[in-house]
């Protein structure tokens, strides 16, 4: 779950991470009144969307003007510029062509920078351990200093049998060349925001740019996270932030019916019981010439009706020319699958391609409901079998339509 960079830094705040101050507006009369509240010299207004390079980017109804991050020295050029965004569609490096619409805003006070850096938290899942990336080129997008500059990259893993230690704090200060009056503040920043990523059970902590002040304060001038879902049931605070309208609107009501979907860019939608037997399917519809258009898991002990939500969810999209539903019934019975794939294509009109493998626990039956159900469902032997037949049916279809 992501949230925005306003909620990031309030977190980081309570953990002890140094942050600009700064009021969320949801509105421009919110983002003036923020301003004449903070009384400063210099504001910065950013556009509040769940993608980065906003200050890149550019809103669909003025491509030429500026972008989603602007620096205003009045209240006067604080409402023009919160007039400019919100409302409007920001279209950024992340978002895609479609953008994102601002719904929000975040008024910041300007603060005077000496050096720009870049700080991560993740898992490392090659170590099974949280890491820290940290790299002297702050500001920019750290896929190209991978790509251009990787030895300006520094990897810290940090052992979770003692944790983040003063020690590890000074490495990384002394691999960004910090200097000796910032050294302190640096210690207390990265063991801050180490404990924030344990706590609130995080997945990953973007600081981009970390800042170096002209008072050798280190400071979060900017900030990214996103947490694991599945730990959310203790984070009731981290879930309140949900921000629905940011989200994939076949994601978000995928998590309402408790599956797990992630839309792709393919036209084969798959329904499959078992994370590892989707990522097989999907790899296997590849292999014969196809592209998956979704990961969908309905789990071990989806219902019917939850079988037909996912079956809405995937065609919903309006990319999907096929379906393959590849069931391997254990705790999932498939007749149960069977009725709520019935249900579901009578529902919607189906119009487009179905195969269905199904394998296990009341397999015969499955089978006999969708042979009687008078739907041309297209039934697989085998995993193979089915990958074969829906990459086939689709381009037949496609062809004929």
């Amino acid at each position: 779950m992501n949230i925005h960079e306003y909620q990031a830094k309030e977190l980081l705040a309570k953990y002890g991470v140094s942050v600009p101050k700064g009021i969320a507006a949801m509105s421009v009369e919110d983002a003036v009144k923020a301003a004449e509240e903070m009384k400063s010299s210099l504001y910065v207004v950013k556009a509040q969307i769940h993608a980065g390079g906003r200050g890149a980017g550019f809103f669909k109804n003025n491509p030429e003007g500026k972008g989603g991050v602007r620096l205003c020295k009045t209240i006067d050029e604080v409402r023009d510029a919160a007039t400019a965004m919100m409302g409007e569609v920001l279209v950024t490096k992340q978002t895609g062509e479609e953008g994102k619409e601002v719904q929000r805003l975040y008024v910041t006070d300007g603060v005077d920078i000496e050096k720009e850096y870049y700080c991560s938290v993740v898992l490392d899942r090659n170590t099974s351990r949280v890491s820290f990336m940290v790299s002297t080129e702050g500001g920019m997008d750290i896929e190209e200093v991978a790509e251009n500059s990787p030895e300006k990259i520094v990897n810290l893993s940090i052992d979770p049998v003692t944790g983040m230690m003063p020690h590890h704090a000074r490495t990384l200060a002394f691999a960004l060349n910090l200097q000796k009056e910032s050294m302190k503040s640096a210690v207390k920043f990265f063991m801050a925001l180490y404990n924030t990523f344990i706590e609130l059970d995080a997945e990953a902590v973007e600081i981009n740019p970390m800042i170096v002040t002209d008072k050798n304060e280190v400071m979060a001038l900017d900030a990214k996270m996103s947490f694991d879902e599945n730990a959310l049931f203790r984070q009731k605070d981290i879930a309140a932030m949900r921000d629905e309208s940011e989200e994939d609107e076949n994601e978000r009501e995928a998590t309402n019916w408790e599956l797990s979907y992630v839309s792709m860019d393919g036209n084969i939608g798959c329904m499959v019981n078992g994370a590892g037997l989707a990522m097989a399917t999907m790899d296997i519809i590849k292999l014969y010439g196809g592209e998956p258009a979704n990961f969908l898991d309905v789990g071990g002990g989806a219902t019917a009706e939850r079988v037909t939500a996912a079956f809405k969810i995937i065609l919903s999209d309006k990319n999907v020319e096929g379906i393959l539903v590849n069931i391997f019934g254990g705790i999932m019975k498939c007749d149960v699958i069977a009725e709520g794939v019935i249900a579901a294509a009578k529902e919607v009109d189906l119009s487009v391609p179905l195969v269905v493998r199904l394998e296990g626990t009341n397999v015969e039956k499955g089978k006999e409901l969708m042979a009687n159900s008078g739907l041309p469902i297209i039934s697989a032997d085998d995993l193979e079998d089915a990958a074969k037949k829906v990459v086939d049916a689709t381009k037949d279809a496609k062809k004929a339509a």
